[in-house]
């Protein structure tokens, strides 16, 4: 089995492909578990070939020519992760529109041509959600963004839904909530701060919080995100019917909730780096998403979620105790 994951050298995609390497199969049209022998990285930036199963690819995904080269008759299996995050395609629109819609329809249009209808995987976000949504949203809510972000990934979850009805992929859309705690450095996302307020204060460092304590997210944690990667890939076609899109399971929590479970896992001390600065332009984007869905279709077809946001802060300081053994007393445990 060949496997393809665009924006492979990125958080999530770098996330999947050591997932996928240590689990070693995945599941194909006809029910049974197929050894991976190959998984394509394709990214702007270099990815390391960390296991001779992996195949890097730098370049742009809207070429339809690296496509093309990337893409053959024997991959079976696709994880569209490639995207310009929600802050930079509002910021920068044509970037968005290259990026996020002319380089997917490029990638669909390749698997079009081979003719071989591979399993494409894409991520979506709650950001596709907006008007009036304080009673929060379903899998067949009437998808209205309002940024320029959630329209571009609307639109391709339409050009998957339609492409899968005419048999060109086999195509499974996963909404995903906003991902919380991610390692590293912040990003454009209008969500990057659901992160920071939790990373950065845990490194030892300020955090500014853009947004009101009332402000309500729903959030999924990394691990389970690329859970929910895996189980989305594995789910028999028959078991998506026409509704190729799933909103997946997540916590609706406040950003209070947020901070005073970090405190609850952190101490009060490490609190006290975040600073509250509201950012219209932020606070405008965020508002619209949803801050807590109907997940029960997602249940039903097994897609896990996490516990609560204890569990995610707990988790996300064990490894960073994991990456440094030697820990400052600004992670203790509770």
């Amino acid at each position: 089995m060949r496997v393809l994951i665009t924006g492979g050298a990125g958080f999530l995609g770098s996330r999947l492909t050591r997932a996928l390497l240590k689990r070693g199969t995945l599941r194909g049209a006809d029910g049974q578990e197929h050894p991976i022998d190959r998984i394509t990285v394709i990214d702007v930036t270099a990815s390391d070939a960390i296991d001779p199963r992996v195949v890097p690819i730098t370049g742009d995904l809207a070429d339809p020519a690296l496509v093309a080269a990337a893409v053959d008759a024997d991959t079976s299996s696709i994880f569209h992760l490639a995207a310009i995050v929600s802050g930079m395609a509002e910021a920068d629109f044509d970037i968005g529109m290259r990026v996020n819609i002319d380089a997917s329809r490029v990638l669909l249009d390749i698997c079009r041509q081979r003719g071989h209808c591979p399993r494409l995987v894409f991520t979506s976000s709650v950001a596709v959600y907006g008007g009036d949504v304080a009673n929060g949203v379903d899998d067949r809510t009437a998808l209205q963004p309002q940024s320029s972000y959630g329209m571009q990934k609307a639109v391709v979850e339409l050009l998957i839904s339609d492409y899968t009805r005419r048999g060109f992929i086999d195509g499974r859309v996963l909404r995903m909530p906003t991902i919380s705690v991610r390692p590293g450095r912040p990003n454009a996302a209008a969500s990057s701060f659901a992160s920071g307020i939790v990373r950065e204060p845990l490194n030892g460092e300020d955090a500014i919080c853009p947004v009101s304590p009332e402000t309500r997210l729903w959030l999924l944690s990394p691990d389970t995100a690329v859970e929910c990667l895996l189980a989305g890939h594995d789910l028999a076609s028959e078991a998506l019917g026409g509704n190729r899109s799933v909103n997946m399971p997540g916590l609706s929590v406040s950003v209070a909730e947020m901070v005073a479970a970090l405190e609850r896992q952190a101490g009060p001390d490490v609190v006290r780096r975040i600073r509250w600065q509201r950012d219209p332009r932020i606070e405008r984007i965020v508002a619209s998403w949803p801050g807590s869905w109907d997940a029960s279709r997602a249940r039903a077809l097994g897609f896990p979620g996490d516990a609560s946001f204890d569990t995610i802060v707990r988790r996300y300081i064990d490894q960073m105790e994991e990456r440094e053994p030697a820990t400052s007393p600004r992670t203790p445990r509770a």
